[in-house]
Formats: C-alpha cells, structure tokens, sequence
C-alpha cells in the first residue's frame, strides 16, 4: 500500500499537516481535528470497526465517533491540526504495530485499526490512564504531542520519564520503575497519578518517540499565579 501524500507545516510549535488524496482515497481522524478542507471531499462522522473497537478507543481517551474524509469526486485535501500546541508526527505502519498514550492520536490511512490496549500492572501512571492507543495494519498514522517530537531508536535499553512518552513500536518490552535518586513526592497521589519519580525501561529494538514538554510541570509552575478571590 502506497503511503499518503501529505505535508507537515508550521513544527514543532503549532504543526499542522495537509493530506492531499486522490480519487478514492480516504483518510481518518478524530472529529475536531479539521481545520480545512476542499469542498468536493466527503465527510461522514460515525462509528468504525464496530462498537467493541470504538468502546476500546474511548478507554484510550480518544472519541467514539471517527470522521471519514473521500475524494469520491476527484482528488482533494484536507488539513488537521491538533487541540494542544505542539509537533505532528507522521508513521508508516507495515503489518506491525504502535502504542500511543492517551491524547495522541490524530489521524491514519485505510489499512490501519485504532484501538484500545490495557496495560493492566504495566500501565504509565502518569496522568494518561492504564489504556494506551494501539494502531495496527498497514497505512499511515499520524499523531501529536505537546511540545516538539524526538524520534529515539533504541537498540538496547533505553530510560524514558513516563510524562514524556508520546507513542512506541510493539516490538520493545517496557517496564515502569521507581528512578533511584528521584524527588520525593508530596503525596501518594500525585506520585501514582502525576508520574513524578516513574520511569519507562525500553529494552530491545524500536523506535520511542518522545515530548520535549510535559502538561504537569507547567500546571505546577501556573498554580502560584491563579486568581484567588478574596473573602470579606
């Protein structure tokens, strides 16, 4: 299957990218990623795969509903932006697999499956949920980050902070772990729901992609300054 056509803009602060597809060609994304599109494209919005998928893609904390882009009156584009600020990625996908956290994922080609993997144990307790996104097939995927995007190809062991993992190849085994010599938390809670202190171990070989930001610290870094109304 030959992969789409398309262009990332604008990286790795507000990225945008441009699918330009040909006659009877399609495209996926979630609903709200669309931010413009040629008028002689089709757009339908409704389930895909069948409920059970489409259940496993809210657990990810992706939408039940996907929007389905055709050029079934001649070739056309259309171009998808995410909700946060920050960097598109763009992945072909040859009858393998990737793993997305929560949030990530923006679009993907015919060929390709989006669904819902439980972690169960083995899950990133940083904020994201115990469900991580799976994309699997053949096709394109395309997904976002906070912050710009770090491609790491890891060939034997590599350590990765949970809040930074934006999505990683299903051929590298993980593990989450205390880091030794990390920062005491404040409290339980934030240790097992903020991530502070847990590391991803990758072994084995993969490409990782990783945020250069991460959502947690600069809520923190706000908090001092909110608006707090006075009492009489």
């Amino acid at each position: 299957m030959k992969s789409l056509d398309h262009q990332i803009s604008m990286s790795p602060d507000f990225a945008v990218v441009s699918v330009r597809l040909q006659q009877g060609q399609r495209v996926y994304s979630e609903p709200s990623a669309m931010a413009s599109m040629t008028p002689n494209l089709t757009l339908k919005a409704g389930l895909k795969s069948g409920l059970r998928k489409s259940l496993g893609r809210v657990f990810a904390g992706e939408s039940l509903v996907t929007s389905t882009y055709s050029a079934d009156s001649g070739p056309g584009e259309v171009t998808f932006a995410p909700g946060i600020p920050g960097d598109i990625c763009h992945h072909y996908l040859d009858r393998s697999s990737l793993y997305l956290q929560r949030g990530s994922f923006l679009a993907h080609s015919e060929g390709v499956e989006i669904s819902g993997k439980w972690q169960g144990a083995k899950g990133f307790f940083s904020g994201e949920g115990l469900v991580l996104v799976k994309a699997s097939g053949t096709g394109d995927i395309f997904f976002n980050s906070y912050g710009a995007i770090i491609e790491f190809d890891v060939r034997n062991s590599l350590l990765i902070d949970t809040g930074y993992i934006v999505g990683f190849e299903d051929t590298l085994q993980y593990q989450v772990q205390v880091l030794r010599g990390a920062r005491p938390t404040k409290t339980i809670k934030n240790f097992l729901f903020g991530g502070e202190g847990l590391v991803c171990r990758f072994n084995g070989q993969g490409k990782v992609w990783v945020q250069t930001r991460y959502v947690y610290p600069l809520l923190q870094w706000v908090y001092p300054f909110r608006r707090v109304q006075r009492q009489n």
